[in-house]
C-alpha cells in the first residue's frame, strides 16, 4: 500500500463518527497541514468528504449513516450553528417550524454577532444575519440526540423576522401580506415579544407589533 493511501485510510479512520472536523482534530496524525489539505482536496473530489465552509469537513459516510438513521435533519441543524459561531437558527426557519410561515423556507436561517454571511454546501443555503448584542437573546439549548443546538423561541424568532424587515413594513398593509398564522401565538408569546420590544427600544417596533395585533 502506498503511503498515501496509508495516510488516507488513517485520516478516514480518525473522522468517520466526528460530525464536523477541521485540520486541528487531525493533528493526532503527526501530519503537516500541506501534506493534510492535498489528502483532503482529493477526498472531496472521489467524493468521500463533502466541504462544510472552509477548513471544515464531514465525510459522505456520516451523512449517509445519519440519512439511514433518522437524524439528518437534527445534523443540519448542528450545522447551522457549527458553521458560524456563535448563533442560533432563528426567523422563516423556526417561524415554519411552529406553522407560522405558510411558505417553507428555502434556506436555513440563523441569527448571530458576526457579519452578516451566506454559506452554501450540500447541505443547503445557510444564511445568517447580524444583530446587536444587546438583542442576541431569546434562544434555548436543545438536546437532539447527540447534538446540542441553539434554536430562538418563538417569540423571538417572530422578532428576529420582523427586524430584520423593518424597513420594508411601513404600514399595517405591509404586515398583513406577510400572512402570519398567529393561530398558536399565546399570551405569554407576546408577552415576551414585548421583553424583546423594551430591549429593542425602537418606536417602529412598537408600531410594527401593533399593527400585528
Amino acid at each position: 500500500m502506498r503511503n498515501d493511501d496509508i495516510k488516507t485510510k488513517r485520516i478516514l479512520n480518525l473522522v468517520a463518527t466526528l460530525p464536523a472536523f477541521g485540520a486541528a482534530d487531525l493533528a493526532p496524525l503527526g501530519e503537516k497541514k500541506a501534506s493534510l489539505n492535498i489528502i483532503l482536496s482529493r477526498q472531496m473530489k472521489r467524493g468521500t468528504m463533502v466541504r462544510l465552509r472552509r477548513n471544515l469537513y464531514v465525510t459522505r459516510s456520516y451523512l449517509d449513516t445519519a440519512e439511514r438513521r433518522g437524524f439528518f435533519s437534527d445534523y443540519v441543524e448542528f450545522a447551522a450553528n457549527t458553521l458560524y459561531r456563535p448563533s442560533y437558527l432563528s426567523l422563516d426557519y423556526v417561524l415554519h417550524e411552529h406553522n407560522m410561515l405558510t411558505e417553507i423556507p428555502r434556506n436555513i436561517t440563523s441569527v448571530g454577532l458576526r457579519k452578516t454571511e451566506q454559506l452554501s454546501n450540500d447541505l443547503g443555503i445557510f444564511i445568517y444575519h447580524k444583530i446587536k448584542e444587546e438583542l442576541f437573546v431569546g434562544f434555548n439549548m436543545i438536546k437532539k440526540g447527540n447534538f446540542s443546538i441553539c434554536k430562538a423561541t418563538k417569540a423571538k424568532a417572530l422578532f428576529d423576522f420582523l427586524y430584520f424587515r423593518k424597513r420594508l413594513l411601513v404600514d399595517k398593509r405591509a404586515v398583513e401580506e406577510l400572512r402570519l398564522n398567529l393561530d398558536e401565538f399565546s399570551k405569554s408569546d407576546f408577552t415576551e415579544l414585548a421583553g424583546y420590544l423594551t430591549l429593542e427600544k425602537s418606536p417602529r417596533m412598537k408600531e410594527i407589533i401593533n399593527w400585528l395585533k
